[in-house]
C-alpha cells in the first residue's frame, strides 16, 4: 500500500508524529516547509532533521534505528590516544563556524556531491547566529585542519557533519565535543545515522522509541548561559 508523504505548510510549524515516518526510505517523514530557525529548532526538538540534495524539495527525516554515541562509551584507539597526548593541535569552540560548514560541504571525500547545499549552509549559519548551531575547530598553527558542527537545544546535541584535512583531525574534534558535553553531565550525542567512521568511535544504533525518550530527558537539561561561548577547549584526561 502506498503511503502519502505529508507536505509541510509554510504557515505552520507542525510536523507529523515521528512514528509515521516511512520504513523505506528509512525515516522519511515529510517534505516542504522552509529552513527558518524556528522550524529547524522545532524539528530538532522532535528528533527530526532535514536532508536533501540540490534541486529537491526539503525532506525531513526521523530514522529508526538512530545512531548515538554515549559520552562515557566513546572509543579512542591507540593512534588517536597518542595524537591527543602530543597536543600538537589547538581546539576551539565557535571560532569559525562559517569556515567549518563550508569545508564540510566541500569535503573531497564526498565525490558524489553533498546534502549541504547553499540553502542548508545559509540556514545553519543563521542557526549559529541565533545560538542554536555550534562548531568545534581543530587548528594546526593558524590552519583549520578539521572540525564539525551540529545543533544544540539545552542538553541535546545533534551532530550534522565533519571534515578533516589532516589525519584524525575530525576524530579529535569529536573527542573534544564529547569531553565538552561530559563536563555538564550530558549523556549522549545524536549522530543521526550510523556509518563506519562513527562506528569506529563507538556509535551504535538504538530504536527510535529509545532515542526519543532519551532526547526528551536531554532537552530538560539547562546549560550555563556561557556554555557555548567562543573559547579554546582542553581535554579532561581521566
Amino acid at each position: 500500500m502506498t503511503q502519502t508523504i505529508p507536505f509541510l505548510s509554510p504557515d505552520s510549524l507542525t510536523f507529523p508524529p515521528v512514528h509515521t515516518a516511512l520504513q523505506e526510505p528509512n525515516g522519511l517523514l515529510a517534505f516542504g516547509g522552509d529552513l527558518t530557525e524556528k522550524r529547524l529548532a522545532k524539528a530538532y526538538s522532535l528528533g527530526i532533521f532535514p536532508w536533501f540534495s540540490e534541486g529537491e524539495a526539503i525532506m525531513w527525516w526521523s530514522p529508526d534505528p538512530r545512531g548515538v554515541i554515549y559520552c562515557n562509551e566513546i572509543k579512542i584507539n591507540k593512534t588517536l590516544k597518542k595524537q591527543l597526548k602530543k597536543q600538537n593541535v589547538t581546539v576551539t569552540l565557535n571560532h569559525a563556524f562559517e569556515e567549518v560548514i563550508e569545508l564540510c560541504a566541500d569535503a573531497p571525500f564526498r565525490k558524489e556531491g553533498t546534502w549541504i547545499v547553499d540553502e542548508m549552509v545559509d540556514a545553519y549559519i543563521n542557526m549559529h547566529q541565533h545560538g542554536l548551531a555550534h562548531s568545534i575547530e581543530v587548528w594546526s598553527d593558524t590552519q583549520l585542519v578539521g572540525g564539525l558542527y551540529g545543533v544544540a537545544i539545552n542538553g541535546y546535541f545533534s551532530g550534522e557533519s565533519m571534515f578533516y584535512k589532516q589525519s584524525n583531525a575530525s576524530k579529535i574534534a569529536l573527542v573534544y565535543l564529547v569531553n565538552l558535553l561530559k563536563s555538564e553531565n550530558i549523556k549522549f550525542l545524536d549522530c543521526q545515522m550510523l556509518n563506519p567512521f562513527l562506528a569506529d568511535m563507538g556509535c551504535y544504533e538504538i530504536s527510535r522509541e529509545a532515542f526519543i525518550h532519551q532526547k526528551a530527558q536531554a532537552l530538560k537539561k539547562q546549560l550555563p548561559s556561557d556554555f557555548w561561548q567562543p573559547r579554546q577547549l582542553y581535554l579532561n584526561h581521566e
